[in-house]
């Protein structure tokens, strides 16, 4: 299945310029837009898989953009791709609802990877950004309640950790030297236990209840 993508940027050469290198990836680039208003009117009528985002667009922002578009189509993923590395940055994009976070300084090879791991719910973060993400929402997350929280077997929880380190089904498979199709349904399993919809939704998840630090090894 042809992953369809929308790319939104104000700058027309730099737009454009991602706009054809994806198509000749072998995307469906079904729009692009100059500005968070037109994002949102036309991610509306096109539907994208993925919303390839930009975050200076003018008066509003691609945060503002991101927050409306996940707000209101719920299909629909934002990819962050800009000249941004700065963590109120990452954080803010993240927080309004971005399934990851690139520079823009990635390589045309990381982009393809993560327009194609986004379209299938993984959250995808240039290199030394996912740490930041996952200490900020420890941070943030209140001590849950052990008594409230569903019962997952260990098998579960050693996937679920994995996912929110950002390693897709396979890498999971063969970290754990189990069949793809087992990490698969594990996730499933976990997915219904917490009411989830998404690997996103797992990974922020696992960051808030701290299930995706390393166990302590026994002595």
């Amino acid at each position: 299945m042809t992953v369809s993508v929308m790319v939104v940027d104000d700058h027309p050469l730099w737009r454009d310029g991602v706009a054809r290198d994806l198509a000749e990836r072998g995307f469906e680039v079904v729009a692009t837009a100059a500005d968070a208003g037109s994002a949102m009117r036309i991610a509306r009528a096109v539907r994208p898989d993925v919303v390839l985002m930009d975050l200076n667009l003018g008066e509003l922002s691609g945060v503002d953009a991101t927050a409306m578009i996940t707000g209101e189509l719920p299909g629909t993923r934002v990819l962050v791709l800009s000249a941004s590395g700065e963590h109120d940055d990452v954080l803010q994009a993240v927080k309004a609802g971005a399934s990851g976070y690139l520079v823009k300084s990635a390589s045309a090879e990381e982009l393809v990877d993560a327009v194609n791991r986004t379209a299938v719910g993984d959250a995808v973060f240039t290199a030394g950004l996912a740490g930041l993400v996952l200490g900020e929402y420890r941070r943030m997350a209140a001590t849950p309640d052990e008594e409230d929280r569903p019962q997952l077997t260990e098998r579960e929880t050693e996937v679920l950790r994995l996912v929110a380190k950002g390693l897709t089904a396979r890498q999971i498979a063969t970290r754990l030297v189990i069949s793809h199709r087992t990490v698969e349904n594990h996730v499933q399993s976990t997915l219904r236990k917490l009411q989830l919809h998404n690997r996103v939704e797992l990974a922020r998840y696992a960051i808030e209840h701290g299930l995706d630090a390393e166990p302590e090894a026994q002595t």
